[in-house]
């Protein structure tokens, strides 16, 4: 296999995001979501322009990503990233590529000075967790995720 190559999707073109966006929908896809034409790409086109949302790309013909978020830590007076999204293709998968990702979203975070990285991740993902695990990432004790739904089907 060739080496992987992640990079972060900086001011993205037109081009680029509906690139991404094809493996977006094959993510969503993946967890139940209906897949709209286009809908993903002006998705991402919003969130990304904003800056609201930091897209990484696994590159090897456009193998996986990540999404991170920077979020304001006021304990701290600092801040952090939270990985919102990781995704690889199907048949892309245990070689490396998750892995490379994780690793290219930490550097990345230290360089912008944020204290920590964080994911979320479903009990039953145990490949999902195996990898977090094997980055270095340790489940936190002593909290409980909540959430507040405010739309009728409590979709996040």
């Amino acid at each position: 296999m060739s080496e992987v190559r992640v990079r972060s999707l900086e001011a993205p073109t037109e081009t680029g995001i509906v690139a991404l966006a094809d493996i977006f929908d094959a993510y969503r896809a993946h967890y139940g979501e209906e897949i709209e034409r286009g809908a993903s790409a002006t998705w991402l086109a919003e969130q990304l322009g904003s800056g609201r949302l930091t897209a990484f790309v696994a590159e090897l013909d456009a193998v996986g990503f990540a999404t991170v978020v920077d979020i304001p830590a006021s304990l701290r007076l600092g801040r952090y990233w939270q990985i919102r999204d990781l995704f690889v293709v199907p048949d892309r998968r245990r070689l490396g590529i998750g892995a490379a990702l994780l690793d290219f979203v930490a550097d990345s975070a230290r360089s912008a000075s944020a204290r920590r990285v964080s994911v979320q991740t479903e009990v039953d993902n145990r490949a999902a967790r195996h990898l977090y695990e094997s980055s270095g990432f340790a489940q936190v004790e002593g909290y409980v995720g909540l959430t507040l739904p405010l739309t009728s089907d409590g979709a996040s």
